[in-house]
């Protein structure tokens, strides 16, 4: 099975969270409390998402966390890579250091790019006002270039 962290999959409901009210400058409490995610969680989510550019933060007695973007401008890509980093189904494809014992050998890794791109193309195909919209089902169209 293939699955996101649960940082980013609470990433993406806090930003569904924040993309409700776009006009509003949300705490990490209030977020907390509209989402049901643990406030610590929802405060190291919303710090992560601050500084990928998603969310922008005021101070003061207004102050609080808000869309850095219109929300036709975010994606799922973008926010799973805010929290975890590049998208990549294995360590070998983004430069991590990896304790693969194939890694010099092996003859599927150069192959592991085109599914990488295609993940986060279905990913990036999705936005954030879709999400923040109601459910309806609609077929995804992205297009993968290798």
């Amino acid at each position: 099975m293939l699955r996101l962290t649960n940082l980013a999959d609470y990433a993406v409901v806090v930003m569904t969270a924040a993309a409700r009210c776009p006009d509003d400058s949300l705490s990490a409490a209030v977020v907390a409390a509209r989402t049901g995610i643990p406030a610590p969680t929802v405060a190291k989510v919303m710090g992560s998402l601050k500084r990928g550019g998603l969310l922008a933060s005021s101070r003061g007695v207004a102050g609080g966390f808000r869309l850095a973007l219109a929300p036709g401008a975010i994606s799922v890509a973008d926010i799973v890579e805010a929290v975890d980093g590049p998208i990549a189904l294995t360590n070998c494809q983004h430069g991590e250091v990896s304790a693969c014992a194939l890694e010099g050998s092996c003859a599927v890794r150069p192959h592991w790019r085109p599914i990488n791109l295609a993940v986060r193309a279905a990913l990036a195909a999705v936005t954030l006002a879709d999400l923040a919209g109601p459910a309806a089902v609609r077929p995804i169209q992205f297009e993968v270039t290798a």
